[in-house]
Protein backbone atom coordinates (compact mmCIF):
# COMPACT_ATOMS: atom_id res chain seq x y z
CA UNK A 1 0.00 0.00 0.00
CA UNK A 2 1.52 3.62 -1.18
CA UNK A 3 1.68 6.59 1.34
CA UNK A 4 -1.06 7.90 -0.32
CA UNK A 5 -3.49 4.47 0.53
CA UNK A 6 -5.40 2.68 -1.79
CA UNK A 7 -8.06 3.61 -4.04
CA UNK A 8 -11.99 2.34 -4.41
CA UNK A 9 -10.84 0.16 -7.20
CA UNK A 10 -7.77 -1.43 -5.93
CA UNK A 11 -9.89 -2.16 -2.61
CA UNK A 12 -12.74 -3.64 -4.20
CA UNK A 13 -10.75 -6.06 -6.08
CA UNK A 14 -8.64 -7.21 -3.00
CA UNK A 15 -11.94 -7.85 -1.35
CA UNK A 16 -13.53 -8.80 -4.12
CA UNK A 17 -16.70 -7.03 -4.81
CA UNK A 18 -17.86 -4.17 -6.92
CA UNK A 19 -16.62 -0.34 -6.37
CA UNK A 20 -20.30 0.55 -5.95
CA UNK A 21 -20.59 -1.65 -3.00
CA UNK A 22 -17.57 0.42 -1.07
CA UNK A 23 -19.76 3.54 -1.66
CA UNK A 24 -22.92 2.10 -0.77
CA UNK A 25 -21.18 0.84 2.89
CA UNK A 26 -20.20 4.26 3.15
CA UNK A 27 -23.36 6.14 2.48
CA UNK A 28 -25.18 3.08 4.58
CA UNK A 29 -23.23 1.53 7.17
CA UNK A 30 -20.61 4.54 7.70
CA UNK A 31 -17.94 2.14 6.52
CA UNK A 32 -15.67 5.08 5.39
CA UNK A 33 -11.96 5.55 4.21
CA UNK A 34 -9.94 7.63 6.96
CA UNK A 35 -8.56 10.09 3.78
CA UNK A 36 -8.93 11.56 0.80
CA UNK A 37 -6.94 13.00 -2.10
CA UNK A 38 -6.44 17.21 -2.39
CA UNK A 39 -9.05 16.18 -5.37
CA UNK A 40 -11.67 14.47 -3.20
CA UNK A 41 -10.77 11.01 -4.00
CA UNK A 42 -11.31 8.48 -1.68
CA UNK A 43 -8.09 6.48 0.31
CA UNK A 44 -7.86 3.81 2.40
CA UNK A 45 -5.23 2.58 4.58
CA UNK A 46 -4.54 -0.59 6.66
CA UNK A 47 -7.07 -0.12 9.02
CA UNK A 48 -9.71 0.77 6.83
CA UNK A 49 -9.58 -2.09 4.81
CA UNK A 50 -9.09 -4.58 8.17
CA UNK A 51 -12.53 -3.38 8.98
CA UNK A 52 -13.64 -3.40 5.77
CA UNK A 53 -12.45 -7.32 5.38
CA UNK A 54 -14.15 -7.71 8.69
CA UNK A 55 -17.52 -6.22 8.09
CA UNK A 56 -17.31 -9.06 5.00
CA UNK A 57 -15.71 -12.03 7.29
CA UNK A 58 -19.23 -11.18 9.19
CA UNK A 59 -21.43 -11.12 6.24
CA UNK A 60 -20.13 -14.33 5.29
CA UNK A 61 -20.93 -16.07 8.49
CA UNK A 62 -24.72 -14.57 8.17
CA UNK A 63 -24.70 -11.39 10.19
CA UNK A 64 -26.55 -8.84 8.33
CA UNK A 65 -25.04 -5.97 6.75
CA UNK A 66 -25.90 -3.36 9.43
CA UNK A 67 -24.96 -5.18 12.35
CA UNK A 68 -21.49 -6.91 10.52
CA UNK A 69 -20.91 -2.97 9.57
CA UNK A 70 -21.51 -1.94 13.63
CA UNK A 71 -18.87 -4.61 14.48
CA UNK A 72 -16.44 -3.66 11.92
CA UNK A 73 -16.84 0.22 13.19
CA UNK A 74 -16.55 -1.07 17.22
CA UNK A 75 -13.70 -3.71 16.34
CA UNK A 76 -10.22 -2.80 18.41
CA UNK A 77 -6.56 -3.77 16.87
CA UNK A 78 -6.80 -7.51 17.99
CA UNK A 79 -9.85 -7.89 16.17
CA UNK A 80 -8.59 -6.29 13.13
CA UNK A 81 -6.05 -7.72 13.35
CA UNK A 82 -7.11 -11.02 12.16
CA UNK A 83 -6.38 -12.37 8.75
CA UNK A 84 -8.82 -11.81 6.08
CA UNK A 85 -11.15 -14.86 4.97
CA UNK A 86 -9.48 -17.90 3.17
CA UNK A 87 -8.36 -17.39 -0.69
CA UNK A 88 -10.74 -19.39 -1.84
CA UNK A 89 -13.57 -17.36 -0.60
CA UNK A 90 -12.12 -14.28 -1.24
CA UNK A 91 -11.66 -14.33 -5.07
CA UNK A 92 -14.18 -12.46 -6.50
CA UNK A 93 -16.92 -14.17 -7.48
CA UNK A 94 -17.35 -12.88 -11.24
CA UNK A 95 -13.97 -15.12 -11.72
CA UNK A 96 -15.56 -18.50 -11.18
CA UNK A 97 -18.06 -19.72 -13.25
CA UNK A 98 -19.71 -22.13 -10.70
CA UNK A 99 -20.09 -18.86 -8.60
CA UNK A 100 -21.55 -16.61 -11.47
CA UNK A 101 -24.03 -19.74 -11.88
CA UNK A 102 -25.27 -20.13 -8.34
CA UNK A 103 -25.21 -15.60 -7.62
CA UNK A 104 -27.26 -15.51 -10.75
CA UNK A 105 -29.82 -18.69 -9.66
CA UNK A 106 -29.96 -16.76 -6.39
CA UNK A 107 -30.96 -13.81 -7.66
CA UNK A 108 -33.45 -14.96 -10.12
CA UNK A 109 -34.85 -16.75 -6.21
CA UNK A 110 -34.69 -20.01 -9.04
CA UNK A 111 -35.11 -22.22 -5.75
CA UNK A 112 -34.72 -25.63 -8.08
CA UNK A 113 -31.24 -24.26 -9.89
CA UNK A 114 -29.86 -23.43 -6.72
CA UNK A 115 -30.34 -26.59 -4.79
CA UNK A 116 -28.96 -28.41 -8.00
CA UNK A 117 -25.79 -26.49 -8.15
CA UNK A 118 -25.39 -26.52 -4.41
CA UNK A 119 -25.74 -30.43 -4.78
CA UNK A 120 -23.44 -31.23 -7.60
CA UNK A 121 -20.56 -29.24 -5.88
CA UNK A 122 -21.43 -31.06 -2.44
CA UNK A 123 -21.69 -34.40 -4.73
CA UNK A 124 -18.46 -33.55 -6.61
CA UNK A 125 -16.08 -31.68 -4.20
CA UNK A 126 -17.50 -32.75 -0.66
CA UNK A 127 -18.04 -29.94 1.87
CA UNK A 128 -14.45 -29.33 2.34
CA UNK A 129 -14.63 -28.44 -1.86
CA UNK A 130 -17.64 -26.83 -1.88
CA UNK A 131 -17.62 -24.34 0.80
CA UNK A 132 -15.05 -22.48 0.42
CA UNK A 133 -14.95 -23.23 -3.63
CA UNK A 134 -18.44 -22.31 -4.17
CA UNK A 135 -20.70 -22.06 -1.05
CA UNK A 136 -18.67 -19.01 0.53
CA UNK A 137 -18.14 -16.80 -2.54
CA UNK A 138 -21.77 -16.60 -3.47
CA UNK A 139 -22.95 -15.60 -0.21
CA UNK A 140 -20.67 -13.19 0.40
CA UNK A 141 -21.66 -11.88 -3.26
CA UNK A 142 -25.27 -12.35 -2.30
CA UNK A 143 -24.42 -9.86 1.08
CA UNK A 144 -22.75 -7.89 -0.73
CA UNK A 145 -25.26 -7.12 -3.61
CA UNK A 146 -27.75 -6.93 -0.34
CA UNK A 147 -26.13 -4.61 1.30
CA UNK A 148 -25.76 -2.52 -1.74
CA UNK A 149 -29.41 -2.80 -2.35
CA UNK A 150 -28.65 -5.03 -5.58
CA UNK A 151 -30.83 -7.58 -4.26
CA UNK A 152 -33.61 -7.72 -1.95
CA UNK A 153 -32.68 -9.48 1.72
CA UNK A 154 -35.19 -12.74 0.54
CA UNK A 155 -33.22 -13.40 -2.06
CA UNK A 156 -30.14 -14.02 0.69
CA UNK A 157 -32.57 -15.77 3.20
CA UNK A 158 -33.59 -18.67 -0.23
CA UNK A 159 -29.81 -18.91 -0.74
CA UNK A 160 -28.95 -19.66 2.55
CA UNK A 161 -31.87 -22.27 2.98
CA UNK A 162 -30.90 -24.05 0.07
CA UNK A 163 -27.34 -24.35 1.39
CA UNK A 164 -28.56 -25.21 4.60
CA UNK A 165 -30.80 -27.99 2.96
CA UNK A 166 -28.13 -29.37 1.34
CA UNK A 167 -25.63 -29.31 4.01
CA UNK A 168 -28.30 -31.21 6.07
CA UNK A 169 -28.86 -34.10 3.29
CA UNK A 170 -25.05 -34.70 2.99
CA UNK A 171 -25.09 -34.90 7.28
CA UNK A 172 -27.92 -37.28 6.95
CA UNK A 173 -25.77 -39.45 4.15
CA UNK A 174 -22.87 -39.62 5.74
CA UNK A 175 -22.23 -43.63 6.64
CA UNK A 176 -21.38 -44.66 10.14
CA UNK A 177 -18.46 -42.75 12.07
CA UNK A 178 -15.22 -43.87 12.47
CA UNK A 179 -14.75 -42.46 15.78
CA UNK A 180 -16.62 -43.20 19.37
CA UNK A 181 -16.90 -39.77 21.31
CA UNK A 182 -18.34 -36.70 19.54
CA UNK A 183 -17.33 -33.25 18.74
CA UNK A 184 -20.01 -31.14 19.83
CA UNK A 185 -20.57 -27.45 17.79
CA UNK A 186 -22.06 -25.22 19.27
CA UNK A 187 -22.92 -21.26 18.60
CA UNK A 188 -22.35 -18.52 21.21
CA UNK A 189 -25.15 -17.46 23.52
CA UNK A 190 -27.58 -14.70 21.22
CA UNK A 191 -25.60 -15.58 18.38
CA UNK A 192 -28.11 -16.69 15.78
CA UNK A 193 -26.13 -17.01 12.75
CA UNK A 194 -25.13 -21.20 12.74
CA UNK A 195 -24.57 -21.33 8.84
CA UNK A 196 -20.87 -21.90 9.33
CA UNK A 197 -21.21 -24.29 12.11
CA UNK A 198 -23.75 -26.36 9.98
CA UNK A 199 -21.40 -26.35 7.14
CA UNK A 200 -18.50 -27.49 9.59
CA UNK A 201 -20.57 -30.28 11.24
CA UNK A 202 -21.84 -31.91 7.55
CA UNK A 203 -18.32 -31.87 6.72
CA UNK A 204 -17.04 -33.50 9.98
CA UNK A 205 -19.85 -36.08 9.51
CA UNK A 206 -18.30 -36.29 5.79
CA UNK A 207 -15.15 -37.24 7.32
CA UNK A 208 -16.47 -39.82 9.42
CA UNK A 209 -16.51 -37.92 12.98
CA UNK A 210 -19.42 -38.55 15.32
CA UNK A 211 -21.03 -34.55 15.19
CA UNK A 212 -23.56 -33.36 17.69
CA UNK A 213 -24.38 -29.89 16.41
CA UNK A 214 -26.55 -28.13 18.86
CA UNK A 215 -27.19 -24.82 16.46
CA UNK A 216 -27.76 -21.61 17.30
CA UNK A 217 -27.90 -19.78 20.61
CA UNK A 218 -26.53 -21.88 22.77
CA UNK A 219 -26.42 -20.84 26.58
CA UNK A 220 -23.11 -21.85 28.31
CA UNK A 221 -25.34 -24.05 30.86
CA UNK A 222 -26.89 -25.93 28.08
CA UNK A 223 -23.42 -26.54 26.80
CA UNK A 224 -22.38 -27.56 29.87
CA UNK A 225 -24.86 -29.93 30.35
CA UNK A 226 -24.34 -31.27 27.23
CA UNK A 227 -20.90 -32.04 27.72
CA UNK A 228 -21.64 -33.79 31.05
CA UNK A 229 -24.04 -35.84 28.87
CA UNK A 230 -21.66 -36.82 25.65
CA UNK A 231 -18.39 -36.64 27.00
CA UNK A 232 -17.03 -35.28 23.44
CA UNK A 233 -13.67 -34.94 22.35
CA UNK A 234 -13.94 -31.48 21.28
CA UNK A 235 -16.54 -28.35 21.94
CA UNK A 236 -16.38 -25.78 18.80
CA UNK A 237 -18.10 -22.45 19.97
CA UNK A 238 -19.17 -19.77 16.80
CA UNK A 239 -18.96 -16.41 17.19
CA UNK A 240 -19.26 -13.76 14.82
CA UNK A 241 -19.46 -10.63 16.35
CA UNK A 242 -18.33 -9.26 19.92
CA UNK A 243 -21.28 -8.95 21.45
CA UNK A 244 -22.03 -12.85 20.70
CA UNK A 245 -18.29 -13.34 21.83
CA UNK A 246 -17.45 -13.44 25.35
CA UNK A 247 -14.61 -15.81 26.51
CA UNK A 248 -15.14 -15.51 30.36
CA UNK A 249 -17.64 -18.43 30.21
CA UNK A 250 -15.42 -20.42 28.36
CA UNK A 251 -13.05 -20.63 31.33
CA UNK A 252 -16.26 -22.27 33.18
CA UNK A 253 -16.88 -25.30 30.87
CA UNK A 254 -16.55 -28.62 32.57
CA UNK A 255 -13.55 -30.57 31.62
CA UNK A 256 -13.89 -34.54 30.59
CA UNK A 257 -11.27 -37.73 31.25
CA UNK A 258 -9.90 -37.76 28.52
CA UNK A 259 -9.39 -33.96 28.91
CA UNK A 260 -11.09 -32.17 25.84
CA UNK A 261 -10.24 -29.80 23.29
CA UNK A 262 -11.91 -26.43 22.99
CA UNK A 263 -12.31 -24.71 19.91
CA UNK A 264 -13.19 -21.50 18.94
CA UNK A 265 -14.16 -19.98 15.77
CA UNK A 266 -15.77 -16.48 13.83
CA UNK A 267 -14.40 -13.28 14.29
CA UNK A 268 -16.08 -12.25 17.47
CA UNK A 269 -13.54 -13.65 19.55
CA UNK A 270 -10.60 -11.48 20.60
CA UNK A 271 -7.38 -14.11 21.14
CA UNK A 272 -5.69 -12.08 24.45
CA UNK A 273 -8.68 -13.08 26.45
CA UNK A 274 -9.12 -16.15 25.69
CA UNK A 275 -8.94 -19.22 28.41
CA UNK A 276 -5.45 -20.98 28.39
CA UNK A 277 -5.84 -24.14 25.92
CA UNK A 278 -8.76 -22.94 23.95
CA UNK A 279 -7.45 -23.55 20.00
CA UNK A 280 -8.84 -20.95 17.72
CA UNK A 281 -9.33 -21.18 14.04
CA UNK A 282 -9.80 -18.85 11.44
CA UNK A 283 -10.59 -21.37 8.57
CA UNK A 284 -13.10 -24.07 7.75
CA UNK A 285 -9.40 -26.50 6.89
CA UNK A 286 -8.50 -25.18 10.16
CA UNK A 287 -11.55 -25.95 12.08
CA UNK A 288 -11.41 -29.92 10.70
CA UNK A 289 -7.75 -29.94 11.17
CA UNK A 290 -8.30 -28.86 15.31
CA UNK A 291 -11.20 -31.45 15.53
CA UNK A 292 -8.94 -34.23 13.83
CA UNK A 293 -6.21 -33.35 16.16
CA UNK A 294 -8.53 -33.55 19.37
CA UNK A 295 -9.32 -37.11 18.01
CA UNK A 296 -5.75 -38.33 17.22
CA UNK A 297 -6.22 -38.57 13.76
CA UNK A 298 -3.47 -36.90 12.24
Amino acid sequence: MTGMGLGVGAVARRLGVAPSTLRTWERRYRIAPSRHTAGGHRRYDETDVARLELMQRLILGGVPPEEAARAARAAGPGELAAPPAPPAAAVPAGEAPAVRALVRAAAAMDAAAMRRLVRDALDRDGVAGAWPGLLAPALIEIGARQAAGGVPVEVEHLLSDCVLGALAAVAAAAGPPVTTRPVLLACAPEEQHSLPVQALGAGLAQEGLEVRVLGARVPYPALAGAIRRTGPAAVFVWSSTAETGDPRPLADLPGTRPALRLIVGGPGWADGALPAGTRRVRTYAGAVAAARAALGLD
